[in-house]
């Protein structure tokens, strides 16, 4: 089964609230990616918000993505409801 996002809403500090195709709810902290020139341009301006689930994972209007497993492995699991 592939694991994929199905839904996605930024969070301040750069984080990503994410509901996977397996039911489960995870934040995700884009931080540490923002120190890569490739995501840096994520910091300008209202950049981040602008995340969107396409066909297999999240994507930015500015083409920056995020590989499926990497957001759901290194994702921390929701203990509340945050919405």
């Amino acid at each position: 089964m592939l694991i994929r996002p199905i839904k996605v809403k930024p969070l301040d500090n750069y984080r990503l609230l994410i509901d996977f195709s397996t039911g489960e709810r995870k934040i995700f902290d884009v931080t540490p990616y923002l120190k890569h020139a490739f995501f840096a341009k994520l910091r300008q301006g209202n950049a981040f918000r602008q995340v969107y689930v396409n066909e297999v994972t999240v994507e930015w209007a500015n083409g920056c993505d995020i590989a499926p497993h990497e957001l759901y492995d290194y994702g921390v699991p929701v203990q509340n409801e945050l919405e």
